[in-house]
């Protein structure tokens, strides 16, 4: 699956490749891809699962837009971290549970963002929860591909080895 992902991805790189590094491409069309599948999901979620109503948990009730969000994540979190590890980063030489917990205080930092700008741009902007989620989304995103690169999937350089 990988192979084939990597030969659709790499294809399309070609009309950009003085324009894009191969690596940034691969990231938007994965990242691409996999935010597209989070917005689908979050639409779905909000409107056809939770019908736009309240979720009342034992001890905690959650807003629609709140809940949507994290039973989107419960998809796309796994999806995103193959993509990553597998197509755009597979350079990284760190341990796969080193990578996959770095992925996850990410996640976990993203989710903080996610709902920020959630509260933010529905209960205090009054923008339409869809419209608010691709708005964050943006932000998210960059945040994302810079943490990725530069902590969560970075290449450790080798040891020296003198004899």
């Amino acid at each position: 699956m990988r192979n084939l992902i990597l030969q659709v991805i790499d294809f399309f790189h070609r009309p950009f490749a003085k324009l894009i590094p191969l690596q940034t491409f691969r990231y938007l069309a994965c990242g691409g891809g996999n935010t597209a599948l989070d917005i689908v999901l979050y639409f779905i979620m909000y409107n056809f699962v939770l019908h736009q109503q309240m979720v009342h948990l034992p001890f905690v009730t959650i807003t629609p837009h709140i809940a949507a969000l994290f039973m989107s994540l419960a998809i796309t979190f796994p999806t995103g971290f193959l993509l990553s590890k597998y197509v755009v980063f597979s350079e990284s030489n760190l341990r796969g549970r080193t990578q996959l917990f770095r992925y996850f205080m990410l996640v976990a930092a993203c989710i903080l963002l996610n709902y920020v700008f959630m509260k933010l741009f529905v209960e205090h902007l009054h923008i339409y929860p869809t419209i608010s989620k691709i708005f964050t989304t943006f932000f998210v995103v960059c945040f994302s591909y810079l943490t990725q690169k530069k902590f969560t999937f970075k290449v450790k350089p080798e040891k020296l080895k003198l004899f």
